[in-house]
């Protein structure tokens, strides 16, 4: 999702120096292969989900995108495996998908109308994006809020502002590649849908003549993208890039004349007039793509020169360099993402390949290409795929926040990733050794993007189209949902010979798709003992975080229930503390009363105090639709057996005093404070990282009231140990001298009943290394 200052990861030749291998003996499935990588996109979607969207597990998300601006900003696709919409390489990456269409449409077959499909989506997107002539809107989301967060797209509830360049501050990179992507995609459109083509490349035009006129980096003004999506090459190589695609769309000579003048404003190698060939082309630098284009259009000898010396050097080297080379046979650029700039690289060569003359390049472009992408589909010293869903032993554990399907908020929370991202190209082995694994945490090589899959899906329409393949008849298999999303657990928090209290625990934990309740309520079945009648039945909750208990209503005969109404409450698969709500109520009775014979106590922990567990004679509702449960006279479902939460509740002595749960911590901090007296105020705190980048980091931290009276408010403290700073938090009003930080509380999260919880988050900076603080106290207020 971002790059650093790039460096490239350069061999010098020399005897020992191993060098790639000629093209791969192995030829895939791909048609199978381009079918995946096209379904990824799908993954990406953000907005209200078109019908032809195949992931059943994704649903709407980002509805209410644009609205902080007065626009439907809704659609286009979330950039990798975090919800940040970034406008450069979601342009970069639809520029390279088209580029394929242009070169190669006939190669497509069948998957060409799933191309289109998301072409129109994310160009849809780029048209609500472009309102007037001289506004774009280049990003929806601040990338620290939502990095600090670690959940589905469809359960987000984070503010997400939308960033734009104008006249008064503008970005020709960001204007000048979207400007290309429009243009690119409108030749695809053209054969089938002219209306469209048209509109698109209207667009195009005021976006090149916006970053034509406005020459200025983006980030400068969309200053969030900094730390993520800066063009460290500057803009003269989208000015160049958009006006080749604008040429080519147009057939205009104008527009080659500006990018054959804007050529000559490309980078260089350093101290050198030579122009730059040891990098490539991705979602940054246009350069070495404008080096095939012109050759290809042009036939002068200066592009020509230019591209071959680039590909030189990715193949066989020049001036005694190369790009570095794993044992196996993977060029590796740079540590983050290499298999993205591989299959860029490789589509580029393919391109340049069919279009020159020279025999011997012709075949050494090939074959290098060919090598590349068969590399990661499985031809490597480990025999594995690095494509989701694709070949032998390919990775399963993206660093993916909605494939993953945490409700906890929590990297680690499920174990295994839930879903399968079909046709997602992983970072891959970070080093010319050719090692990898397969690890969520790791987003060097485990991080998927649009920009990763771009160049690489339209290399694999070239070979598609060369070697063949078969795409899959019945594609996508539907994934089985767990047999339990949303459902209600339940256990005796105390009894009597009159009276049942129970504690009953709401959970979110969808995932297919996730999704909020917040129209929720469930029902409690009881039986009348005896000749008890209903006006001899009280109902009280001593501990509530839904409305209070409603109604003794009758169901049939003697059998009753009570209504506990939890609308108005996002319960949403988004957090330890989110994912749940709590009601402790009890039922008494003036007259008989035996629960064993209740519909809704059987399957419930009875002993009281015990850790809830789920139940399936408690009726879950949406509304009025039932999503969970079994109501008297129903079978059972068949999963009945209880089995305990995640988040286990404490167990609290059999009374009617409220013991609400508190929200656990996958990695607390050492700040344990000893068994309060009677009366005595006191606090704990628990801190965690929730999310790491170089640079950056996201952690919350989780106050719990561990007295045994209220508190009104609360002082958390820490020492960094190497340096880091917090550069913005919320929930709470933090002060930080040097290492020392101290947070008071917001407010409304400062008054805590005995064992409840409140929390606060916090992005922050860190070089070297980033822990846990080694003490993390907590003072009452």
């Amino acid at each position: 999702m971002r790059r650093t200052l790039r460096v490239a990861v350069v061999a010098l030749i020399a005897a020992t120096t191993l060098q790639p291998s000629s093209a791969s003996a192995a030829v895939f499935n791909y048609g199978e292969a381009l079918q995946k990588s096209l379904f990824f996109y799908e993954a990406q979607q953000s907005g209200d989900l078109p019908s032809w969207n195949r992931v059943g597990w994704r649903g709407d998300s980002g509805l209410t995108d644009g609205q902080d601006v007065g626009l439907d900003l809704t659609g286009g696709w979330y950039d990798a495996g975090d919800h940040v919409k970034f406008g450069l390489p979601m342009a970069a990456s639809t520029t390279m998908l088209a580029w394929g269409a242009v070169e190669y449409r006939s190669s497509y077959g069948t998957q060409l109308t799933h191309l289109l499909n998301n072409l129109r989506w994310v160009n849809d997107y780029f048209i609500k994006a472009h309102p007037s002539p001289n506004v774009l809107y280049g990003q929806v989301g601040n990338g620290g809020l939502d990095h600090a967060w670690w959940g589905p797209a469809e359960a987000m509830a984070m503010n997400r502002p939308a960033y734009k360049i104008d006249a008064s501050c503008g970005g020709a990179d960001l204007a000048g590649e979207t400007a290309a992507a429009m243009a690119a995609s409108s030749m695809v459109f053209r054969p089938t849908d002219p209306t469209y083509a048209n509109t698109l490349l209207t667009h195009a035009r005021q976006l090149y003549t916006f970053a034509d006129t406005v020459r200025r980096a983006y980030s400068d003004c969309i200053t969030d993208a900094s730390g993520y999506y800066r063009s460290w090459s500057g803009y003269n190589d989208e000015l160049v890039w958009g006006a080749l695609w604008l040429y080519r769309a147009t057939g205009e000579a104008s527009y080659l004349a500006k990018a054959e003048a804007g050529y000559a404003n490309l980078g260089t190698e350093p101290q050198s007039t030579t122009k730059s060939y040891k990098w490539t082309i991705a979602w940054d630098d246009k350069s070495y793509g404008a080096y095939v284009l012109l050759a290809k259009l042009t036939g002068k000898q200066q592009y020509l020169d230019d591209a071959n010396r680039w590909l030189d050097w990715w193949t066989v080297g020049v001036n005694g360099q190369k790009v570095a080379y794993s044992p196996g046979g993977q060029a590796v650029l740079d540590r983050w993402g290499s298999l993205r700039y591989a299959a860029n690289t490789a589509f580029a060569a393919l391109v340049h390949s069919d279009s020159i003359t020279d025999a011997t390049r012709k075949t050494r472009y090939h074959d290098f290409a060919k090598r590349q992408i068969d590399y990661a589909l499985g031809d490597n010293p480990r025999n594995s795929s690095y494509v989701i869903g694709f070949g032998a032993n390919a990775p399963k554990n993206p660093h993916h926040r909605t494939a993953h399907g945490s409700w906890t908020d929590q990297m680690t929370n499920p174990v295994e990733t839930r879903h399968t991202l079909y046709g997602a190209l992983v970072g891959g082995p970070p080093d010319p050794n050719d090692a990898y694994t397969d690890k969520r945490d790791d987003f060097v090589m485990n991080e998927v993007a649009t920009d990763y899959n771009a160049g690489f899906t339209s290399a694999l329409a070239r070979l598609y189209g060369e070697f063949g393949g078969t795409p899959l008849a019945n594609f996508p298999v539907a994934e089985t949902p767990d047999p339990a999303e949303i459902f209600v657990e339940a256990s005796v928090n105390a009894a009597g010979t009159n009276f049942t209290e129970i504690k009953a625990m709401v959970r979110n934990q969808s995932g297919w798709p996730a999704r909020v309740l917040n129209n929720g309520s469930f029902r409690y079945y009881f039986t009348l003992d005896g000749d008890s009648q209903p006006a001899d039945i009280t109902i009280t909750a001593n501990y509530n975080q839904c409305r209070p208990p409603s109604g003794i209503t009758q169901h049939s005969g003697r059998i009753y229930y009570v209504t506990i109404d939890c609308t108005g409450q996002a319960i949403a698969p988004a957090g330890q503390s989110q994912h749940r709500r709590e009601v402790q109520f009890r039922i008494a009775s003036t007259k008989q009363w035996d629960p064993t014979n209740d519909w809704s106590y059987t399957g419930v922990s009875t002993t009281p105090g015990s850790t809830p567990v789920r139940v399936n004679n408690i009726t879950l509702w949406s509304g009025t639709t039932k999503i969970w449960g079994n109501p008297p006279g129903n079978q059972p479902s068949p999963s009945p057996s209880p089995s305990p939460s995640p988040s286990p509740s404490p167990s609290p002595s059999p009374s009617p005093s409220p013991s609400p749960s508190p929200s656990p911590s996958p990695s607390p901090s050492p700040s344990p404070s000893p068994s309060p007296s009677p009366g005595t105020k006191a606090c704990v705190a628990t801190y965690r990282i929730t999310n790491q980048w170089p640079g950056g980091f996201g952690a919350e931290v989780v106050v719990r009231n561990s007295g045994s009276v209220g508190i009104t408010g609360w002082t958390v403290r820490w020492t960094f140990a190497n340096g880091q700073t917090v550069s913005n938090l919320w929930n709470g009003t933090p002060t930080q001298t040097g290492a020392n930080v101290s947070v008071r509380d917001a407010g409304h999260n400062g008054t805590l009943a005995v064992n409840a919880t409140g929390s606060f988050g916090f992005n922050g900076t860190w070089s070297g290394t980033n822990t846990v603080p080694a003490a993390v106290t907590c003072t009452p207020a």
